[in-house]
């Protein structure tokens, strides 16, 4: 797929996603919804992919939905825009379009690094929260909108955001559908750091550069699925059960071998198994389409 509102590049094993409507500040369409899942796709099927970073062009990140179509932006009858098209539940309705996104980006096999350049409103943000870390530059700023256009928190984030930042600041921000700066989301728990504009990239390349350079993707992988799986594990012991098959997948895997070995020479490791096609299959999976869905 070639793409016209994002831009896609693969540098030092980091995949960038660039949000690219500059002049419309990046707001949300559907055919940015087809090209970051398509983006997604590219990502788990190369190998020479380890991190994933997504930021904006421009002085925004993601103004949230495209509402250049007035009042009638969020009415199916009017327009797919904001939903799945075709994609349909399985009782029928319409799936809202930032949620596959947000399900797309929960599936990666490689850790995403949402880098907020500027304004991320509505979907803007909603769709970054399965993402695992998140920088803000400074004059970055956030609104859970969704209230004060009539509608309601979308792209799943009612599972998401209270999980990351607990029930009350969800509350607040989503009841209230205020805008609010970069200093409040690294308080509220939202992203874990808050940089001048120049470092903010930087900062995010770093990360996703140690996690290339030094770990084992099968191993990321599986850190991945099992941390935001056990966010709704029925208990620890559940999770101790995650856990254990995986110690005993990995724990004989030419990987831990490697891993153990280049410790003990005192040198960098070199990771023989890709993800592609050496996930173990005790891996916790986060299907494509749940039958319930």
């Amino acid at each position: 797929m070639s793409y016209s509102q994002i831009r896609y590049e693969v540098a030092d094993g980091i995949a960038t996603i660039i949000l690219d409507r500059p002049d419309q500040l990046n707001a949300y369409t559907f055919t940015m919804r087809n090209e970051m899942l398509d983006a997604f796709d590219r990502i788990d099927a190369d190998d020479s992919v380890r991190a994933v970073v997504v930021t904006g062009a421009g002085r925004a990140f993601c103004a949230g939905a495209d509402l250049s179509t007035g009042g009638a932006t969020f009415d199916k009858s009017v327009s797919d825009d904001m939903f799945g098209g075709a994609d349909l539940l399985a009782d029928g309705t319409p799936r809202d379009g930032g949620g596959t996104v947000a399900l797309r980006i929960a599936r990666c096999l490689k850790p995403v690094i949402g880098a907020f350049n500027g304004a991320a409103v509505g979907v803007g943000v909603t769709m970054t929260l399965p993402m695992d870390i998140r920088l803000a530059a400074e004059g970055a700023k956030f609104g859970f909108v969704f209230a004060r256009r009539g509608i309601v928190t979308e792209a799943a984030s009612s599972w998401f955001l209270p999980r990351l930042v607990g029930i009350s600041q969800a509350m607040e921000w989503a009841v209230t559908g205020r805008i609010f700066p970069a200093a409040e989301a690294l308080a509220g728990g939202l992203v874990s750091r808050v940089l001048p504009a120049s470092e903010l990239l930087p900062a995010a390349y770093a990360l996703g550069e140690e996690i290339a350079s030094s770990t084992s993707a099968v191993s990321v992988a599986a850190i991945r699925r099992l941390m935001w799986s056990g966010l709704s594990a029925a208990s620890p012991w559940e999770a101790h059960a995650a856990d254990s098959h995986l110690m005993v997948a990995m724990g004989a895997s030419s990987d831990a071998a490697e891993g153990v070995t280049s410790f003990l020479e005192k040198r960098d490791a070199s990771f023989p198994m890709l993800v592609s096609k050496d996930l173990p299959s005790e891996v916790p999976a986060w299907p494509t389409r749940p039958e319930n869905i």
